[in-house]
């Protein structure tokens, strides 16, 4: 691990990594809590209770679109990120400390928040990379290993402190994280981002042949490629995100939970992703920089047909977890090693994802492409949710079957598409 650190990357990765690894605590931390606060502070109903939820984290992937959209033409990113930071501590003090009335002006100040941190982050990293292309992957799988640490630790934290002092220390635990994060920004941004990020590039005319380039053909052919692909990730999110629904209740009614008389709470199975994620992370790190120093890197293109290939094969060992639990509780380890080859095929496409966001977007929409982006992600667990919402009618072998099938017949037409992206995208 500590060689993928000694790499040469600027220190400005390692700032944006801290900052969003805190993000990314005070954002899982909250939502770990969210839903049982709803029925069991507010008296929601379940069913309000998961709505609210499910709009929630919609509008959280969706105005990401809109902070780029600012970033890009009137604010630059590093103030959007600043905003957001700000923004996001004051909906998170005001669900820890305010009155329960004001429980919704604190989820949309934080689905604000979220618009104008998301997208923005994410690109500004790219651009700290703009002279050296090939590294880009790389980093963005340690930037993406920063992501998983906060989610890793922050459910444990903000969680217990939530069961022993009640919930409001649990979202102030989580506001408190961001708070960190934002001071560690602040205190560090002009020294190790210079001038990256403070400008909006979409309303710079220093350069006059930004517009020339934005409307030429290889521009257009660029961008087209690039958004092709991105639908090619929306499968892949939607079997992804099946943790939070089918796998959750197979883990709660078929698997056998019980450890040397203890039994392992379901959501310690939720754990297991963002656990392999920072163990891979830096190994897969190593193994791109060392496959591209032989010139034998795959594309970008190939990255995502392997992650469609390994999703697929996740769930065909699944289904056959599913096969096994008519005749009784089945070994976790059989979520283990589904969620094992999942995290690597998520190595194989979200991080490359975002690099490749940043190597094909025209700099002036960067931000809004980011954006883009996790619209993806919106509409995964959008269908996500449907999909998990059969898991009282179907088998688990017909429900994980379906999703196997569904992600292979993915992968065979982007193998279709290879050849002519890979002109495009490297």
């Amino acid at each position: 691990m500590l060689n993928v650190f000694k790499q040469e990357h600027p220190k400005g990765l390692y700032l944006l990594f801290c900052v969003e690894m805190w993000e990314r605590f005070s954002y899982y931390g909250m939502r770990a809590l969210i839903v049982l606060y709803m029925v069991q502070n507010l008296l929601y109903s379940t069913q309000k209770a998961g709505n609210i939820y499910g709009l929630y984290i919609g509008l959280v992937y969706l105005t990401p679109l809109v902070g780029g959209y600012l970033a890009d033409r009137y604010f630059g990113q590093r103030k959007c990120i600043t905003s957001g930071a700000i923004l996001m501590i004051l909906g998170l003090l005001t669900l820890a400390f305010g009155p329960k009335s004001l429980f919704l002006l604190s989820l949309c100040l934080m689905i604000i928040a979220n618009g104008f941190f998301k997208s923005n982050i994410s690109s500004l990293l790219g651009l700290l990379y703009e002279n050296n292309e090939g590294k880009k992957d790389s980093a963005y799988t340690i930037f993406y290993m920063g992501i998983n640490l906060g989610a890793f630790f922050s459910p444990l934290v903000c969680g217990t402190l939530a069961v022993k002092f009640g919930y409001e220390y649990g979202f102030a635990a989580a506001g408190l994280g961001m708070l960190v994060g934002l001071t560690f920004y602040k205190l560090f941004e002009n020294k190790w981002l210079g001038e990256y990020g403070l400008l909006p590039v979409g309303g710079d005319n220093s350069n006059e042949n930004i517009e020339e380039e934005q409307e030429s053909k290889l521009q257009k052919t660029r961008l087209v490629s690039l958004l092709v692909l991105m639908l090619f990730t929306v499968p892949f999110w939607v079997c992804f995100e099946q943790a939070g629904s089918s796998l959750t209740l197979f883990a709660q009614y078929l698997t056998n939970r019980d450890f040397f008389g203890r039994e392992i709470p379901t959501g310690y199975f939720q754990s297991l992703n963002p656990l392999f994620i920072i163990l891979l992370a830096p190994i897969m790190s190593i193994i791109w920089n060392a496959l591209r120093s032989k010139s034998k890197e795959p594309s970008s293109v190939v990255k995502f047909a392997i992650a469609l290939f390994l999703i697929a094969v996740s769930f065909v060992v699944l289904a056959f977890a599913g096969y096994l639990s008519a005749k009784g509780l089945v070994s976790p380890l059989w979520l283990v090693a589904g969620y094992f080859i999942m995290t690597v095929a998520e190595l194989c496409l979200s991080p490359i994802g975002l690099s490749l966001v940043s190597k094909l977007a025209p700099k002036n929409f960067l931000s809004l492409i980011m954006g883009c982006w996790f619209l993806t992600s919106f509409l995964g667990n959008l269908i996500a949710g449907v999909v998990g919402g059969k898991y009282d009618t179907l088998t688990p072998v017909q429900l994980f079957g379906m999703l196997a099938i569904v992600s292979f017949v993915s992968f065979l037409l982007l193998l279709c598409f290879i050849p002519k992206l890979s002109k495009v995208i490297k």
